[in-house]
């Protein structure tokens, strides 16, 4: 049967893999962040897409300025996305300051 150590992982939301609990601060700050990537992108493609499509079914919108744009659209995602890749863990910082309480 063994530890049941297979069991708490499959019922954990969260597993830590290191002996630090930073770890649990930093994966939960990444998720919010992510989240609200997540969330700016879908906005920004949305009110892309309802301004332009009305103008390009009614024959007002250039098909190569609409290409452009929406090529344009996709390259702001993904160099918004892109900014998750600057996090910084706060459980390193942690670390590298050395939080010894001896004086």
């Amino acid at each position: 049967m063994g530890t049941g150590t297979d069991a708490a992982i499959e019922a954990g939301d969260l597993t830590l893999v290191r002996g630090d609990l930073m770890a649990a601060v930093d994966a939960i700050r990444l998720s919010r962040r992510t989240l609200a990537t997540i969330k700016a992108n879908l906005f920004w493609a949305l009110a892309y897409n309802v301004a332009a499509l009305p103008l390009a079914a009614a024959g007002l919108l250039n098909p190569m300025i609409a290409g452009a744009a929406m090529a344009l659209s996709s390259c702001l995602v993904v160099s918004n996305s892109l900014r998750l890749t600057r996090f910084q863990p706060a459980g390193l910082d942690h670390q590298a300051t050395g939080s010894s309480s001896t004086p």
